[in-house]
Formats: C-alpha cells, sequence, structure tokens
C-alpha cells in the first residue's frame, strides 16, 4: 500500500501516522468504583465536550447544527437517546459483575469513544486519547525515537510494509531494506493492524529492543531481525546533485519541517546551477495539506494547486501565484506507495504538465482529514472533505496515473541495488534537458 497516512522514524497517515518518543509509563489497572457512576458521569462530559467542539469548528452553510442542553443534542435523533444511556448503564453493570478481568472507567469510556468514531467505518477516522493526541503533536519535530524506517501498508498483502531506511540509522545497520514486508512484531501479527498501531509498537525507549518478522523477496525462509531503537533525526527532504548537473529531491512526507527543507534543498539546487530534478515520492505516505500547497508554490504556475469539497458542498481552493514557476525540466517518481499530499502535488504538475511522472499508479487517497482538539487534550481526527486536482479530477480509490509506466525489478533491487524506476526516471529527464538544450 501505502499510507496513509502516517509514519514513523518509521513514518503514517500515513498519515501519518505515527512518531513518537520514549517510553509510557505502564497504566496500573484501576478498580471500578461504583455508587453514582463516574463512567457515566464522564461520558455525558465527553460527548459534550465533543458535540461543543464540532459546533465550534464547523462552519455549515444551509443546514442548522443542533445545540446542546446540558451536554445532550435538542436533535430527536441524537445517539445518546434515553434508551441508549440506559443500555450504557446495563452493559457498564454486566461488566462489572461478571467479567472476569479489571476495567477502568477511564478505558471503558475510551472504548465508547473509539467506538463511535470507529462506527463511521473510515479508516482514516480517529479518536485519541491524550496520550496518542500527545504523539501525533510530536510527528511534526523530525526528532523520534524508533529505528529510521519509514512505513507503509502493502495494498496486495495487508501487511505493513518499509518503504525507506534512512541513512546511518539503527533500521539500516540491522540490515533492514526497502519493500521488506512486516510479518510480526515482537512476536505478534500485525497483518490488517492500522497502520499507527503498528508504528507503535515498533517504536519504544531508547536503547531497547524490537525484534521484526520479515518476509523479504528472495529469501527462503521469513527473517528475525532485531533492532536496538534509538533516537532518530529525521531529513524529510533530501538532495543529491547527479552527473549532468541534476539535482535529485527526495520528499519522505509532507509534514510542518518539510515546507523549510524543501525550499533550502531548492535553493541548494537552484545555486549548483542544476539542469533539471528528478523529484522522488515513492513511498510517501501523505501528511498535512498545508504543507504540500506551501510546497505547490515553489514549483506551479499560476492557478489553483487543488481544491476540497466537504458533504454540504462548500469548496475551498488553494492556489499559486506562479511567481515561482519551475522554468528547469522535471521529472516525478511515483509508485503505489505515494498518497495522500504526494499525490496532491503529483496530481497538480501532471495537470499543468508542468513535469513527466513516472513510476506505478499512486494510493488513491482523495480524502481530507482534520483533527478537532477537545479540551482535555483528547482529539478526534475524521475524513472531512474531498479534494480534486486542479482538473477537477477525484483520484479516491483511483490514484494518479504515471506519464510513463515502469515497475519496480524487486529482484534486481534486493539482489543488487538496481532501481528500474529510477534509472528510467533519470533517463527521462537526461533526454528532456538535451531536447531544451538543443531547442535554444
Amino acid at each position: 500500500m501505502k499510507m496513509n497516512e502516517e509514519e514513523l522514524e518509521i513514518k503514517q497517515d500515513q498519515e501519518a501516522s505515527g512518531k513518537q518518543p520514549e517510553e509510557q509509563p505502564e497504566e496500573q489497572p484501576v478498580k471500578k468504583k461504583r455508587g453514582i457512576s463516574l463512567f457515566t458521569a464522564g461520558l455525558l462530559i465527553g460527548i459534550f465536550l465533543s458535540w461543543l467542539c464540532m459546533l465550534i469548528l464547523f462552519r455549515v452553510q444551509g443546514r442548522q447544527m443542533p445545540y446542546l442542553v446540558n451536554g445532550r443534542s435538542t436533535d430527536k435523533n441524537s445517539v445518546l437517546s434515553k434508551e441508549v444511556q440506559s443500555k450504557i448503564r446495563l452493559l457498564e453493570g454486566s461488566i462489572d459483575q461478571n467479567f472476569i478481568g479489571e476495567v477502568s472507567d477511564e478505558d471503558l469510556a475510551t472504548g465508547i469513544y473509539k467506538g463511535m468514531v470507529d462506527a463511521t467505518n473510515d479508516r482514516y477516522s480517529e479518536y485519541y486519547t491524550k496520550e496518542e493526541m500527545e504523539k501525533v503533536q510530536e510527528s511534526a519535530t523530525g526528532v523520534f525515537y524508533g529505528i529510521g524506517a519509514y512505513v507503509g501498508i502493502d495494498a496486495d498483502t495487508n501487511y505493513p510494509k518499509l518503504t525507506g531506511i534512512m541513512e546511518d540509522t539503527p533500521a539500516e545497520k540491522a540490515g533492514l531494506k526497502a519493500e521488506d514486508i512486516i510479518v510480526e512484531v515482537d512476536g505478534e501479527e500485525v497483518r490488517g493492524m492500522e497502520l499507527n498501531d503498528v508504528v507503535s509498537k515498533i517504536k519504544g525507549p531508547r536503547g531497547t529492543d524490537v525484534e521484526l518478522t520479515i518476509f523479504r523477496q528472495g529469501e527462503k525462509d521469513y527473517l528475525h531481525i532485531t533492532v536496538t531503537r534509538d533516537k532518530v533525526e529525521s531529513p524529510t527532504v533530501t538532495l543529491e546533485m547527479l552527473d549532468g548537473d541534476i539535482a535529485y529531491i527526495v520528499i519522505r512526507q509532507f509534514e510542518t519541517v518539510t515546507v523549510g527543507q524543501f525550499k533550502e534543498k531548492l535553493q541548494e539546487a537552484k545555486d549548483q546551477n542544476a539542469k533539471g530534478i528528478l523529484l522522488d515520492l515513492r513511498g510517501n505516505p501523505g501528511g498535512t495539506l498545508d504543507s504540500v500547497v506551501q510546497i505547490a508554490r515553489e514549483l506551479l504556475p499560476e492557478g489553483l494547486i487543488v481544491y476540497t469539497e466537504d458533504k454540504y458542498g462548500n469548496r475551498n481552493e488553494y492556489k499559486c501565484d506562479g511567481s515561482k514557476k519551475i522554468t528547469i525540466p522535471l521529472v516525478v517518481l511515483v509508485n503505489e506507495n505515494s498518497a495522500s499530499a504526494a499525490e496532491i502535488l503529483s496530481g497538480a504538475i501532471k495537470d499543468y504538465g508542468i513535469g513527466t511522472l513516472v513510476g506505478k499508479t499512486t494510493f488513491g487517497k482523495g480524502i481530507v482529514q482534520k483533527v478537532f482538539s477537545i479540551n482535555d487534550g483528547t482529539a478526534v481526527k475524521l475524513t472531512i472533505s474531498h479534494y480534486y486536482t486542479p482538473k477537477g479530477n477525484d483520484i479516491h480509490e483511483v490514484g494518479v496515473e504515471p506519464d510513463i509506466e515502469v515497475d519496480l525489478d524487486v529482484e534486481k533491487y534486493v539482489d543488487d541495488g538496481i532501481d528500474t524506476q529510477y534509472d528510467k526516471a533519470l533517463s527521462v529527464l537526461k533526454d528532456k534537458i538535451k531536447k531544451g538544450e538543443a531547442d535554444k
């Protein structure tokens, strides 16, 4: 796959998804206190805060949101009916009286909140506890504690897959490689698991070990690789100047820190009189809409970058003034793991015809999520709109097709380090540079 949204030192989300520091103190089970149920009171307060947050943050045209009284919606169709409240109390009492294990009121309440969001059947929507939200916020710092790899979901197998390995990191030192399929983490099967959960299992305190069971094409059996976690400073953008004055720029994800890093690398390329740019978005799971829009403004001509439409038909447009339009040949590498924000950028480049896309059709995540904070430190991430390329293409579950389709020969890549997609893209870029020089 690609991810979503959220990732890691090992990257998410996809999104994102997904980085974070050290250990969390082990939580001890809390025995439930009875009487007037703290759980029920907490539930009512939590739902009140959630609805209040939505009321403030959403501007709805043509439809009035139900207002709140004492934490309950006046909408007669609200899920928080007397019948539902009564059933929750019955379930709570049954768990308290019959469940053989221990469970805290806080855990039960969290289960209810997560269950409400899970009921949307949207893999990208999620309720965050306070601790989980802190991890999400840390993802933009560029400093993580983990193994130093990027991870996505393989579309064919539904297993997590390493989409890239950072240089001079525990992952590289342990011998992990891009395209490795993660079968187990510390002996636990991870197929079908949410990306954020996989990332959380791989992360951990500095100096601790994590064992990954890996399927690698060409190997007769699974590989069991132990990696010692460490602090990882994650550059989201890298630049390498190739022969022929070609700037090879890789964007691993689109986070807050990515904007400054990209501008810096792009300026370095210009200062070295780059004749062409090879932009690699393969394995990029996406990131924030704001980040990709700012980066697009460094490349695109005047016009739309992307526009979004919400459930009520409200449209938001993100535009570029064209003052920094790229004037040298551009080739963009994409693959089935290029998702979300990576598809916004590649889709716009294709629509304007300012670059040639090489590789495989992208993941096809054409929807936007937004995190709504609640004042107790928790939050909810919801899918709020579809996005469309400048020409109005909805790429959700479709993807962006490359101009030149090239498969990655995984066997050659694993055995000899030969990147067939990269080689083709570089050849295309060199031809474009030669043609441009000949036309002058």
